[in-house]
């Protein structure tokens, strides 16, 4: 090797230290490969990189592959696999090799949870959830669907659920999280924004301004919207004035690519989400859970008597989908002329009739489509009802109730009741603690902001969306031992 590129390399050596040479090399292979596979239009040959980059940061520091997880998810897509098979690349290897790290660190016992955590009610009803959707496989319509379903759970429980249990040890550590997401989803939503721009920000265009990072605008608007509590709350906690001043302008950035994705429901979620803070302040949690199971039990049986039901159904030509007029899409919406909205419903009436044939087993997990074709009603059909997305009901408390009976889905109610709960109780138990008061409350607008969007879609097995409700839930049982922790009135280490 000459002399001066010796000199170099040596001086680099000077320069950094091995960690920061590592870290320098996996970006390189990264990037390599990225431009490799973007000029070959091949997304797969990622995949040799990321195995090489996941087994080295396993081996030295398996909490980088956490952090490198959130700050690629935004730009996650689907590829085509042998068999039929799919797979979201990089986030699925990614989230199987930290399941392995973090099996395999809770096994050796190198990293610690408290037998209060391990107890604790929202990981025990998770467990019960899984155990249900385990035996539910034997009367299941495709049990091989269900099982392939059961493990993705198990993919998402143990690195999102527990491994944030073992890498949040303080408060501040929240804030690490949601600064690498926050950071891809900015990256991504300047992709968006740019491409949007060039199609004049119109409302028909915005899908095709998304591709190929995410499926559709709900998914994009979701995420910058469960984003958006954890920016404010994390600019709250800090006092540096270079983080807030970033912290400032990606909460500008998420802002303005979420009114420009048009997404109704993610645009409301915020200020339901500023609702609950009050219902919350006000102790009334329990008293809007009851109201709330009270309304749904009214509703559902007002139209189910005497088939009432059927007055409701779309007239064909007039449903109909606004694609170039925003202000249009919301007339048609509360006219009931909005072919989203009657696609939900006809869905839904499927699901219906579902749950009446197998109230208690359901059809089993992830089995809805195609399964609900046998059960559709012909009069609410629209002219996107052929499904070409293959998705499912747009309500994930029906899918529940569809795909795993009533103990699945009372599970999974009780989950979300425990959770709202648990944030009522902490959020006033850490009024002396406002660094965990602060992360209290944005797990629960995140999370308020999720539960939100699963009644109009399915999104807690999206990879955009799951992993932060996981976390969420996560944040709260850990908040919890913090506070037990702590001396009455006293202030936690951040």
């Amino acid at each position: 090797m000459n002399p001066p590129v010796n000199q170099l390399l040596a001086r680099l050596r000077r320069s950094f230290d091995d960690a920061q040479l590592l870290f320098m090399g996996f970006v390189l292979l990264l990037l390599v490969s990225g431009t490799i596979a973007a000029l070959a239009k091949l997304p797969a040959l990622l995949l040799p990189s990321l195995l090489v980059i996941g087994i080295g940061v396993a081996l030295i520091e398996w909490r980088w592959l956490y952090y490198l997880l959130f700050l690629l998810l935004p730009f996650t897509e689907e590829i085509g696999l042998f068999g039929g098979l799919s797979m979201d690349v990089p986030s699925e290897p990614l989230m199987l090799a930290l399941t392995g790290c973090v099996g395999t660190i809770l096994l050796l016992r190198r990293g610690h949870l408290s037998r209060r955590e391990w107890g604790h009610p929202l990981v025990l009803i998770l467990g019960l959830m899984l155990l249900w959707t385990a035996v539910n496989i034997i009367t299941s319509v495709d049990a091989l669907k269900s099982f392939k379903y059961l493990l993705a759970k198990v993919w998402y429980i143990t690195p999102f659920l527990l491994g944030t249990l073992l890498i949040v040890r303080r408060p501040n550590d929240t804030w690490r999280f949601a600064a690498w997401y926050t950071a891809g989803a900015c990256l991504s939503a300047l992709y968006v924004i740019s491409r949007h721009a060039t199609m004049g920000f119109s409302f028909g265009t915005i899908n095709l301004a998304l591709h190929p990072f995410f499926r559709n605008h709900v998914i994009y608007a979701t995420m910058l919207a469960l984003l958006i509590p954890f920016g404010w709350l994390a600019l709250r906690a800090t006092q540096k004035a270079g983080t807030r001043w970033a912290w400032r302008l990606a909460l500008g950035l998420l802002l303005f690519a979420l009114f420009t994705s048009y997404t109704r429901a993610s645009i409301l979620s915020l200020p339901i989400a500023g609702l609950f803070y009050w219902t919350m302040r006000l102790r009334l949690t329990r008293v809007l859970l009851v109201v709330v199971a009270v309304g749904t039990t009214l509703l559902v049986s007002y139209f189910v008597n005497d088939d009432k039901y059927m007055e409701y159904r779309p007239n064909y030509e007039r449903t109909v989908f606004n694609g170039g007029n925003f202000e249009k899409h919301l007339e048609a919406t509360y006219k009931l002329q909005d072919v989203s909205g009657m696609e939900r419903v006809y869905r839904w009436v499927a699901a219906a009739r579902m749950i009446a044939e197998k109230p208690m087993t359901g059809s089993g997990a992830a089995t809805f489509y195609p399964e609900y074709k046998r059960y559709t009603v012909k009069s609410f059909r629209t002219y996107v009802s052929n499904n070409p997305e293959k998705s499912t009901t747009h309500n994930y408390f029906l899918l529940q109730l569809a795909e795993q009976g009533i103990p699945g889905f009372l599970l999974f109610v009780i989950l979300i009741a425990t959770a709202l709960l648990l944030a009522e109780s902490l959020y006033h138990r850490a009024r002396h603690q406002p660094e965990v008061q602060r992360v209290v409350l944005a797990a629960t607008f995140s999370l308020v902001v999720i539960i939100f969007h699963l009644v109009l879609n399915e999104l807690v097995e999206v990879d955009k969306i799951g992993p932060v409700f996981f976390v969420c839930l996560a944040l709260l049982i850990r908040a919890e031992s913090w506070l037990a922790e702590a001396p009455e009135g006293a202030n936690t280490l951040t």
